[in-house]
């Protein structure tokens, strides 16, 4: 499953989670795979695509992280996989 997930940066404050990604690295258990990741231009917030098998995976991941960050997680499918899902209506 892939994962859209919005990270908003406590206190809008990017530095305390590039310390901790410096010195100890995604902390993803194994099976959560990170995809790709953009941060906004004022460095509040970090849109990540993960991907694994199920959330409960994601949120022991999550959880490594929520002190430092609020997050909001969306179930996505890629447009080739929408596309087909609507291909028999069109």
């Amino acid at each position: 499953m892939l994962f859209l997930v919005i990270e908003h940066f406590r206190n809008g404050d990017p530095v305390p989670v590039y310390r901790r990604f410096r010195d100890r690295g995604r902390l993803a258990p194994e099976g959560v795979a990170y995809v790709a990741s953009w941060v906004t231009p004022d460095l509040t917030r970090c849109y990540q695509i993960m991907e694994c098998a199920d959330r409960v995976q994601l949120d022991e991941w999550i959880s490594h992280w929520d002190d430092l960050v609020r997050f909001e997680v969306v179930s996505v499918i890629t447009s080739a996989e929408a596309a087909a899902s609507v291909a028999d209506r069109l």
